[in-house]
């Protein structure tokens, strides 16, 4: 069905797509490459949410020469009225021959009707190349759309035994410069950060993105091995997508049960920041309304957070990734409850001692039925660092 040269381009539509990393949220992440003649005639990416999708911009540019091309598309074209017009009608109109799709689009709003509309007005339709990569690109948007909860991806800074505090909570810093800095690059992607009041409490974090432009000196955040370097171009774009990652902060929020967080928290100021408790306290949810801050009460049967609920919560407020920065209390909580899709973990070259903190809370084991199951997905250096990133087997 699918020829070498159909890889090539739709390659290439994939690398556009992620050019909105940082920036399409809620939407998903989709890059369009149109070809005639064996030459791309149009290129171009979702930028932003509520802006003309990645097919419209490839059509823009390609013009007049787009009658009889073939359109390489990461995702199904919409096929609804929302913000902007439905794709599939831009393609018809324009004269595309035939459209390669890498996935089907989860939204129940299009479900196939993209493609079923492209058949009907005479298109060949081809589904299914490269698959894997433009679910892996947009696996938060899949995620909310079929499991009605966000990608929740858990980093950890840790040392080679597992420890990431001293026993009396000291843990700035365990990875260097490079390590946290890298952490920018999952903060700017994440719609979320969530972290959890002893956290707050004990380190006071703002959890927002910042130092955007020294991030793009990192192979790691480019995506790239240890020491490798940038292609011409790809900086420039990279720093202009991380430009945009600095004006789009995500949703700070805390997890916080008996809704102790101080008034004058760092993580409160600046607005966008939300908790989610199980006390209904209504003068502290008050002075915290005052504050700009959401408190969202989810109580379960024991007095804490349901922690399903919040993240079914997320969802429905359009949030994709969440990156979850906190303490071995609540990593062991969502790791338990079976929450976690994905561990990014930053190991040091350091040991910290059986006395110091582990890693997450997970209770005794009576057998190893019970474990956690995880698959490498990467290793690399990020400085003298190591990142790994795997994705939990189990949930």
């Amino acid at each position: 069905m699918f020829s070498a040269q159909d890889s090539v381009w739709m390659a290439q539509a994939l690398h556009l797509a992620e050019q909105g990393l940082y920036s399409t949220s809620p939407n998903p992440r989709v890059g369009c490459v149109l070809v005639a003649d064996e030459k791309i005639i149009g290129s171009g990416w979702h930028q932003r949410a509520g802006e003309p999708h990645a097919e419209v911009h490839a059509l823009r540019e390609a013009g007049g020469r787009a009658r009889g091309a073939t359109a390489y598309v990461t995702l199904e074209p919409c096929s609804h009225h929302g913000k902007t017009p439905p794709c599939a009608d831009a393609l018809i109109v324009a004269g595309i021959a035939r459209v390669v799709v890498a996935v089907q689009d989860p939204n129940p709003k299009v479900a196939s009707e993209g493609i079923a509309k492209l058949r009907a007005a005479g298109i060949a339709v081809d589904c299914g190349l490269m698959e894997a990569a433009a679910r892996e690109l947009n696996a938060g948007f899949f995620m909310r759309m079929t499991r009605g909860s966000p990608w929740l991806r858990s980093k950890i800074a840790m040392s080679l035994d597992g420890r990431t505090a001293l026993a009396n909570g000291v843990s700035k810093w365990i990875t260097g410069e490079a390590a946290r800095l890298d952490v920018q690059h999952w903060r700017a992607r994440s719609c979320a950060v969530l972290t959890g009041v002893g956290t707050v409490l004990a380190d006071d974090p703002r959890l927002n993105v910042r130092d955007v432009a020294a991030l793009t000196r990192w192979g790691g955040a480019l995506g790239c091995g240890m020491g490798c370097q940038a292609e011409d171009g790809v900086l420039e774009a990279s720093i202009e997508r991380k430009a945009d990652a600095a004006e789009r902060q995500p949703l700070r929020v805390v997890l916080d049960s008996k809704l102790r967080v101080p008034l004058n928290a760092r993580i409160l100021q600046g607005g966008n920041a939300m908790i989610y408790t199980a006390r209904r306290d209504e003068q502290k949810i008050s002075l915290l309304h005052d504050l700009g801050v959401t408190v969202m009460v989810l109580p379960d049967d024991r007095e804490q957070v349901a922690l399903d609920a919040m993240l079914r919560d997320l969802a429905q407020r359009g949030c994709n990734e969440v990156l979850v920065e906190a303490g071995n209390t609540l990593n062991g909580a969502l790791l338990r409850a079976g929450l976690v899709d994905e561990m990014l973990l930053y190991i040091a070259p350091q040991l910290l001692g059986d006395s110091a903190r582990g890693m997450a809370q997970l209770g005794e084991l009576a057998s190893l039925d019970q474990r956690i199951k995880l698959k490498w997905q990467d290793m690399r250096q990020v400085g003298n660092d190591l990142r790994i990133t795997m994705k939990v087997e189990n949930v």
